[in-house]
């Protein structure tokens, strides 16, 4: 894979939602000295999002992170016939109930693995794993969703209710935003983040947020959920700008000392920005741009983009591995 010489014109980073009034997106473009950040603004209308950003890169490449799961589960994966995760998504069309979330374990199977469609008394995530014929519920995450030393556990990706869950925006980007996409690279599944950034290309890599946080070295008070909470970061997030050579705007200066206002969306305004310079922060070598040497994670369960921590407890082996 040919690595594009003068790197990307444009980095992004998107917070993503299955609400659309909670998709926010943050643009850094390449500039003389560094980097110009915009505040952050909504994704607007999926269908037009990729053609928005490659318009705006001017036909370079445009180095993408979002929070929402890029690959599946190794229990999973290991019935499964295609070579990897890009190839399973270009297949999909042929399971029509992919999408379709399961009100109940009777419904569930490989072709409808999305689980609960409402809240059901007694249901559990073990009963789930049991439905897709997995031994434990471990086996619904992939390596990258559980705890490390570093970081709390992320949710499992077929699950979909609840605040700690990632089901429904995985349904939402990977049906309206990914497979319908040209000229779209999906890392870690097509090799290394900067060697998929060519010319009018978009590569797009997975993020989470408390991982970004740690990467930058910012350690919030309290909790980002909260306005005050928020505020009390901007003398730390000017700072890691300024390392990344990545210059606010004034609408973004005004939105850092703010804490992205108070509204409902200013969480998700944060998030859009911490995901932002984390892939500047990846860019600029601080942190890998490849996942661990492991088979499963490079073909199908993919890696959170600069992770570098180990989960706690090993994967469970796959079946038939």
């Amino acid at each position: 894979m040919r690595k594009s010489r003068l790197g990307p014109s444009l980095a992004a980073h998107a917070d993503w939602s299955v609400d659309p009034r909670k998709r926010w997106v943050t643009v850094a473009c390449r500039s003389t000295t560094g980097w110009i950040l915009s505040a952050p603004c909504p994704v607007g209308d999926v269908s037009t999002f990729l053609s928005r950003l490659t318009a705006q890169a001017g036909g370079g490449a445009v180095a993408l992170g979002a929070d929402l799961p890029l690959g599946l589960p190794r229990a999973y994966a290991a019935n499964r016939e295609e070579a990897d995760f890009p190839a399973f998504l270009r297949g999909v069309s042929s399971m029509p109930d992919f999408f379709k979330v399961c009100a109940s374990l009777e419904e569930i199977g490989a072709g409808r693995p999305f689980y609960p469609s409402r809240g059901i008394a007694g249901m559990t995530r073990l009963s789930h794993a049991q439905a897709l014929g997995f031994s434990d519920a471990s086996a619904l995450s992939r390596v990258c969703d559980r705890a490390t030393a570093e970081r709390p556990a992320g949710a499992p990706l077929f699950w979909t209710l609840g605040a700690n869950q990632s089901g429904k925006a995985a349904i939402a980007a990977w049906r309206d935003l990914i497979i319908p996409a040209r000229n779209l690279r999906l890392w870690p599944f097509e090799g290394p983040y900067r060697f998929l950034l060519e010319p009018g290309s978009v590569a797009l890599a997975e993020t989470y947020p408390a991982e970004a946080l740690r990467h930058l070295g910012i350690k919030p008070r309290g909790s980002k959920r909260r306005h005050a909470d928020r505020c009390a970061t901007a003398g730390a997030l000017t700072t890691a700008m300024d390392l990344l050579a990545a210059t606010p705007d004034d609408a973004m200066r005004r939105a850092v000392l703010d804490g992205f206002g108070a509204d409902a969306s200013g969480e998700d305004r944060f998030d859009s920005v911490l995901g932002v310079l984390c892939v500047l922060n990846v860019l600029a070598g601080n942190r890998p741009d490849t996942a661990p040497e492991d088979a499963w994670i490079h073909r199908w369960e993919g890696w959170v983009l600069g992770q570098t921590a180990l989960p706690m407890a090993s994967a469970p082996p796959a079946a038939g591995s």
